[in-house]
């Protein structure tokens, strides 16, 4: 089957006239099949785990992957799926939760700065500096929290330009930005919910607080919307995944990322000729050992 293009519509380079509404959550392209599905991700699993040894073994790229999402849209899941086959030493996950007193002394990106991936490296965000423009731009009380000096002129606007801005540095230095969306429905999210309710496998996961934000569903709607349209590059794209079927998300997630790894033409490194002198030095003292 192929699905070289399958993450293509959902991959968002300029965002002027994005709008949500446009993008179906249930949307599974020309897929019904879930085996078909499971067969493309298993082949896209492998894929990935060759590119990335080929990353690391290059040394010259970054790769930053940054998951947004509402409550059960599936992060978790598409992230030990999708990245089930790498070698966990090139690769670097943070989950990002509400910003401790420290964080909140610094500017907004600081925190995330910290954790950027070296050369060589997958990096994950599981959540990210997009809270800036996200939760805290609809809940005021975050923002007060932050204590910012007086700001002149459009607040969020200016958000927008410091990401871009911060997105371009880092692309001109090796780092390679890739940004998902999981688009759940809100019919599809209350299933969940309910799921977590009702099976004591999933209790865990549960918290209250997310009954309460799923009330501000519209205003997060708005808030994804325009930071979409506003922070969206050809080299820093978003990708608006469909996560009502958790079988495509994960497919359209591992296609961008392998889409992202080959563009890089990665190659193991050559040997130059003292590299090759001490490689034949090293055979010789080897082979030497059977006599």
């Amino acid at each position: 089957m192929a699905t070289k293009s399958i993450a293509a519509p959902f991959r968002i380079t300029q965002g002027k006239r994005f709008r949500l509404k446009d993008y179906d959550p249930a949307a599974s392209s020309d897929l019904t099949s879930k085996d078909q599905a499971a067969e493309a991700l298993q082949s896209g699993v492998a894929r990935l785990s060759q590119l990335q040894d080929k990353l690391y073994a290059d040394n010259r790229w970054a790769v930053l992957l940054i998951f947004q999402a509402m409550d059960a849209a599936g992060k978790d899941s598409v992230i030990k799926h999708v990245l089930s086959g790498i070698n966990p030493l090139g690769c670097q996950v943070y989950a990002f939760k509400a910003p401790s007193p420290v964080e909140l002394d610094h500017d907004f990106l600081w925190r995330t700065t910290l954790c950027l991936p070296e050369r060589g490296r997958i990096g994950i965000f599981n959540r990210s500096y997009y809270e800036e423009v996200l939760a805290v731009r609809v809940n005021p009380d975050l923002l007060r929290a932050e204590r910012l000096p007086p700001v002149r002129g459009d607040l969020w606007k200016q958000r927008f330009e410091d990401i871009n801005a911060y997105e371009r540095h880092l692309t001109r230095n090796g780092t390679v930005i890739r940004k998902f969306f999981l688009h759940v429905s809100r019919d599809e999210q209350r299933k969940r919910f309910l799921e977590r309710l009702e099976q004591p496998e999933k209790y865990w996961k549960f918290s209250a607080a997310d009954v309460a934000v799923r009330q501000q569903w519209d205003d997060y709607m708005a808030a994804y919307e325009q930071t979409i349209r506003h922070t969206s590059s050809p080299e820093a794209p978003w990708y608006v995944v469909p996560a009502d079927k958790k079988w495509f998300t994960r497919l359209v997630v591992s296609e961008a990322i392998n889409d992202a790894l080959e563009s890089l033409n990665l190659r193991y490194p050559k040997l130059d000729p003292a590299q090759r002198k001490q490689r034949e030095a090293a055979r010789a003292l080897l082979a030497a050992e059977d006599d």
